[in-house]
């Protein structure tokens, strides 16, 4: 009877122990941060020139970037455009940048350093390529540039890139055939409006401010790009692939195109880091980018287009692991 009476006892000291240890594990759960800790350090974005697009988005994610990685400090680097920016990323001169995938293409193609660890983390929106002339010009299409001034973008630029091979398209030698002003959209909308251009060959999300503020205060006019020297631009082929025919809509820039939608050329831009970048960090940098695409769309119209159905193709980067996890977190 006795031993029957301490077994019971033992039974029950150990069935209080269980539920004693239970609890304490729940409290420990409840009480301590779960999953990794919050990313920390320091982090540069390589965006563009002062007045483009790229430049004008980063200081709007920056903001959203810092409330959401408060233990972040983010700073922003100027950049002459998409083929710096991702020499930039390359060499580990920076941590993130934007970059048109033409410009992307190249650098993989050319075995530059560090192409083999670019990675992508999110498709953003179109560039679209502005051919822009005085309302009066006698230029109708990229053959009519023969002989005149034309700005073409910095050498660090993608604009560089697509307007040498639109050129070149065209029947032009980008070096012979005009003369070639190494300027950025930060410059060359006043050179136009002064005469010290012709024309100038813009690449960039729409609208871009200072295009938009260029046709309010002087008359100018959007070259059309047609479909048939989009189609010799392409034949060149290798990053040419990366060039589709598009529609400027109407209302892009509405004193400029009287209207009127213009034929044209678009590439996409990708948000690009390198496999160095730490998994978390670049996770938590993609959800930013996705969650504050409508708030910087009301002041950034380009940012209005990212779309997390297409987000996840960054073609010709692969996904960076931790970009990869957000879109698996999100998926229906």
């Amino acid at each position: 009877m006795l031993q029957a009476l301490s077994r019971i006892g033992r039974r029950r000291v150990l069935q209080v122990c269980t539920a004693v240890a239970v609890a304490l594990g729940l409290l420990m759960w409840w009480l301590l941060p779960l999953g990794q800790p919050a990313p920390t350090g320091t982090l540069t974005f390589s965006t563009g020139v002062r007045s483009g697009v790229y430049q004008r988005y980063g200081e709007r994610l920056k903001g959203d970037l810092a409330r959401d990685l408060p233990e972040v400090s983010i700073r922003l680097q100027t950049s002459e455009g998409s083929q710096q920016n991702i020499a930039r990323v390359a060499t580990g001169k920076a941590d993130f940048t934007i970059a048109t995938t033409d410009a992307l293409a190249t650098y993989l193609r050319s075995g530059k350093p560090g192409a083999d660890r670019l990675r992508g983390c999110v498709r953003l929106y179109d560039d679209y390529i502005q051919l822009v002339v005085p309302r009066d010009s006698e230029v109708r299409k990229v053959s009519d540039l023969r002989g005149k001034r034309v700005g073409v973008g910095q050498r660090g630029s993608g604009v560089r890139l697509v307007a040498d091979r639109l050129l070149t398209a065209a029947g032009l030698d980008p070096e012979k055939d005009v003369t070639p002003v190494s300027a950025g959209i930060d410059t060359m909308p006043k050179q136009l409006e002064n005469d010290r251009l012709d024309a100038f060959f813009w690449s960039g999300g729409l609208p871009t401010s200072a295009v938009q503020e260029l046709s309010d205060r002087f008359a100018i006019r959007l070259v059309p790009l047609e479909a048939a020297l989009v189609k010799e631009l392409q034949a060149a082929g290798g990053s040419a692939r990366y060039y589709r025919s598009a529609m400027m809509p109407a209302d892009a820039y509405h004193n400029a195109q009287q209207d009127q939608a213009v034929p044209t050329v678009a590439v996409s831009n990708v948000l690009v880091t390198t496999d160095r970048s730490d998994p978390a960090l670049t996770e938590a940098f993609t959800r930013t980018v996705i969650d504050s695409r409508d708030r910087i769309g009301r002041e950034v119209h380009a940012a209005q287009l990212v779309d997390l159905r297409t987000a996840i193709y960054t073609d010709p980067l692969p996904l960076h692991e931790g970009a990869s996890r957000y879109y698996r977190s999100v998926k229906p």
